[in-house]
């Protein structure tokens, strides 16, 4: 992997303000979504995963001070290191991503099937998806696979927890409903019965009936 710090193009040892600002500026240089139509918006969503990994190792690794290690004294920057990105590293998640912002969802679930290696990012951009689309069953059950695929990281945790929380709102709400109309039949009902006793004895406890 390339060196954290030669890829935003800051100094061994800048303080956390100088890295977000070298990010913000390769940022806005990079960013996909200004290329359009351009052959060059490939390179430049390669160039942007490389960008947003060097950004989080250092973020990840650099404390609030002016930091007084460096690049190698930490390790190199690698799974031991950073956590499991190799698969988000993969151009064809970049675009996935970049139309699920769009909100291009068809053309995101489309790229996602046709996909032979389905491993972690994949299992969390589908639920991703399948949470957008408010099928949360489905959705809960591919980001659980994907948070136990890579349970340290913390954007498939985040998501999983968010989508464990949301499912049981859907249900309680869904249920709930359920026992409200459950109780409006039950007492109508006895009130039928009331009415056809009533009715037998000669009264009439409801008088359009």
């Amino acid at each position: 992997m390339a060196n954290p710090y030669e890829v935003l193009g800051v100094r061994e040892g800048s303080s956390r303000e100088e890295i977000k600002k070298a990010y913000r500026e390769l940022a806005k240089k990079y960013h996909p979504d200004q290329f359009g139509a351009n052959p060059l918006k490939d390179l430049a969503e390669e160039k942007m995963i490389e960008i947003n990994e060097a950004y989080e190792y250092l973020m990840k690794n650099t404390p609030d001070g002016p930091s007084g290690g460096s690049y190698q004294s930490r390790g190199n920057y690698n799974e031991s290191t950073y956590g499991t990105r190799a698969e988000a590293s993969q151009p064809q998640y970049s675009t996935v991503r970049a139309d699920m912002q769009r909100g291009n969802y068809k053309a995101a679930e489309s790229a996602l099937n046709s996909m032979v290696n389905r491993d972690a990012e994949w299992y969390y951009l589908m639920g991703m998806l399948h949470m957008k689309k408010g099928w949360y069953d489905s959705a809960k059950n591919y980001l659980a696979t994907a948070y136990n695929m890579n349970p340290s990281n913390s954007e498939y945790s985040d998501a999983y927890s968010n989508a464990n929380g949301r499912n049981k709102n859907y249900r309680d709400n869904y249920y709930g409903r359920r026992n409200r109309d459950d109780e409006m039949c039950d007492f109508c009902m006895k009130l039928w019965c009331l009415d056809t006793l009533c009715e037998c004895s000669g009264g009439d406890l409801i008088g359009c009936c």
